[in-house]
């Protein structure tokens, strides 16, 4: 059994590790983050990160395909069915942190609004005594949002959220709209249609009920096309170098569901629909025109959206930031 009193994606990372040291999984094993998302019942982001720790450690490493492969360099990949019982997990067992993702999602909505209106200082030992929590959960909480590009940490150890300016935005939808089409072309031909039919599912379910669309729901749909599609690309220094544009989409989710009813908010699924239609068909040269199309009108809109957030919000007073 496993303990449920850690974030998400360390008990995620302690059933991976231990499934491997107890041989349950062998080396040469390929981990997705889909199948491992299915099988704990989590979403991709706390079991990325608890690949990327164990990456980090050398337990598992990347590889010329999609997911991590267990053991060294020198392991070579072996595709098997990937099930509960190698981690461990009964068959209601679920590993997940509700309390651990509410806390991180309201740190981060809260952190967004603040960051449109400037750079500002966030005290570690406040936003622990906000949220009731110890040190070291607030440390995690930070550096969770620092990999996100909401936070840096300076040579004096403070943490500041990094300011949110229509230059910023432009600069990373720029870089954006270089890199996300080639990805998405070469990806064209190795996405599973079972997986582009539920991205297609979930954006008309969302179309359907777009003013009452959850954070949630908004970050899955952004999550299917701008991060899951494109990790089926065939260049990995491309999909390293995007990593850094990760901010505008967790901005974008926030902001755009504080402006839900605002006129100037536009539903963007058809411009996904038309992106994963064309990947169902196979077309990659169209599904990167469809994407490029896309992002030139999303970074458009993302300034508009600040904007719109300025003048209809004032600066936020948060508790554990010093203005």
């Amino acid at each position: 059994m496993i303990e449920r009193k850690r974030p998400a994606y360390l008990l995620i990372k302690q059933a991976l590790q231990a499934g491997i040291e107890a041989g349950r999984v062998p080396v040469g094993a390929v981990l997705s983050e889909s199948a491992l998302a299915s099988i704990f019942r989590a979403s991709r982001s706390p079991v990325r990160q608890a690949l990327a720790e164990l990456e980090h450690e050398g337990v598992v490493h990347r590889f010329d395909g999609r997911g991590v492969v267990v053991g060294g360099a020198d392991s070579s990949p072996i595709r098997l069915e990937l099930t509960p019982a190698m981690f461990d997990l009964g068959p209601s067992e679920v590993v997940r942190s509700d309390a651990w993702e509410n806390l991180y999602y309201d740190l981060e909505r809260s952190i967004i609004h603040r960051s449109v209106f400037g750079r500002a200082r966030v005290n570690e030992l406040a936003l622990a005594r906000h949220y009731g929590v110890g040190r070291t959960v607030a440390r995690n909480l930070l550096i969770r949002s620092q990999a996100a590009g909401l936070l840096s940490k300076e040579d004096n150890a403070h943490w500041y959220i990094v300011a949110l300016t229509d230059t910023r935005v432009r600069d990373l939808y720029e870089l954006r709209i270089v890199l996300e089409p080639l990805l998405v072309k070469s990806a064209a031909s190795g996405i599973p249609g079972e997986e582009l039919n539920a991205m297609e599912r979930r954006l008309h379910s969302v179309a359907s009920s777009m003013s009452t669309a959850t954070v949630n729901q908004l970050d899955e749909l952004e999550n299917d096309l701008h991060v899951q599609c494109l990790s089926y690309g065939r260049n990995l220094e491309v999909i390293e170098a995007l990593k850094r544009t990760r901010c505008s989409l967790v901005v974008g989710k926030h902001i755009q569901a504080a402006l839900a009813k605002h006129p100037q908010i536009d539903p963007f699924t058809d411009e996904h629909l038309a992106v994963i239609r064309a990947l169902k068909r196979g077309d990659g040269d169209s599904a990167a025109a469809a994407l490029s199309s896309h992002l030139v009108e999303s970074g458009i809109k993302a300034v508009e959206r600040l904007e719109a957030f300025r003048a209809v919000n004032k600066m936020p007073h948060i508790p554990f930031v010093l203005d």
